[in-house]
């Protein structure tokens, strides 16, 4: 039995003890292979996609899509992530947009990849992407499906969700549906830990986030706050490290001069340990006949010379590239801190 196999049973058994104090266990990653020990040394794409399909919830049939013709597709993209010696992939799409655990195992397979899919409900985008059944039902039924998926497999697989990901308008007041699945990953984070990553975009949307964490006892730093980017403010920014928040600016396969701005304006204010970086790239599209991926390699042929040339250290580049991402993904229950005045 090699040592891979010994820790993997070590953190099995762990895991079958989910139901009583999770969070006086040790802290691991889980990935389609299964659950995995902390490494901040191991390189990390944070958000990205390899399928995502807008035809909506009440069209959407994975069944239809060919996965020899997916991986004759994606796989030369995978393959260019060798060169820079990177460990673990987030898929970020979730259910009812193209999440296909089964393709993302094969992947992984095929290219020695950790990937990281997901548990929970994407609202953005006007609900587009929300089946029917969640209008009528709870939260509370919500986080006990997506609970069952981490403690027993998505979609009769044994593979399990390495994080919730929910999406939001960032309208004021938050649309009630995305109450509900804000409520839902809270209820489903004290059960197992998971992080949840939300698509949320302008600072606007992201307080009434975290005022509901903060309601059902959950505390910030179980919360990434997706496309932190498209916020103008950046003294948002502090205030939401200050919290403890997650700030992903994940654009980096589109742009990157606004990410530099940024990245810069973070390390000089202090909250560089707070920051998560990645592409949001790839984007294999089922509904067209001519897929344009985009690559997920800016971050290392683009970011990292611009950085160095801005005077970033290496050391930097790994606490965004590695440290920060170990730590945001690392399973484990985050409460929320008692109030110093109720002590």
């Amino acid at each position: 039995m090699n040592k891979q196999i010994k820790l993997n049973i070590i953190f099995f058994i762990l895991l079958i003890s989910f139901g009583c104090s999770i969070d006086t266990q040790k802290q691991f990653i889980q990935d389609v292979s299964g659950v995995q020990p902390i490494d901040s040394n191991a390189v990390w794409l944070s958000h990205e996609h390899i399928l995502v399909d807008f035809i909506g919830a009440d069209s959407i049939q994975p069944n239809s899509w060919n996965h020899d013709s997916i991986l004759n597709e994606v796989i030369p993209y995978l393959e260019e992530l060798k060169e820079f010696n990177v460990n673990y992939f987030v898929d970020a799409t979730p259910n009812y947009l193209g999440r296909d655990v089964l393709l993302l195992e094969k992947i992984a397979h095929k290219t020695g990849i950790r990937i990281v899919t997901n548990t929970g409900l994407y609202g953005a985008r006007k609900n587009k992407f929300i089946p029917n059944y969640v209008w009528e039902t709870t939260a509370e039924n919500l986080a006990k499906k997506w609970i069952d998926e981490f403690q027993n497999g998505i979609d009769g697989t044994s593979i399990k969700p390495g994080f919730i990901k929910i999406g939001v308008d960032d309208t004021i007041p938050l649309n009630t549906i995305h109450q509900k699945l804000v409520k839902a990953a809270a209820l489903t984070h004290l059960k197992t830990g998971l992080t949840i990553a939300s698509h949320t975009g302008k600072a606007i949307g992201l307080w009434p986030q975290l005022n509901i964490l903060k309601e059902m006892g959950v505390s910030p730093e179980s919360f990434i706050w997706v496309h932190a980017q498209e916020e103008s403010n950046n003294d948002n920014y502090l205030i939401a490290a200050e919290m403890g928040c997650w700030i992903s600016l994940d654009g980096l396969g589109w742009e990157i001069e606004k990410h530099v701005e940024k990245i810069i304006y973070a390390k000089r204010n202090g909250i560089l340990d707070r920051i998560l970086i990645s592409h949001d790239s790839g984007w294999y599209d089922p509904q067209k006949e001519n897929q344009t991926i985009k690559p997920y390699t800016n971050i290392f042929k683009k970011l990292y010379p611009e950085l160095k040339s801005n005077g970033f250290t290496d050391d930097e580049f790994h606490l965004l590239i590695s440290v920060n991402p170990s730590k945001a993904f690392a399973i484990k229950v985050r409460n929320q801190p008692l109030d110093k005045n109720n002590d």
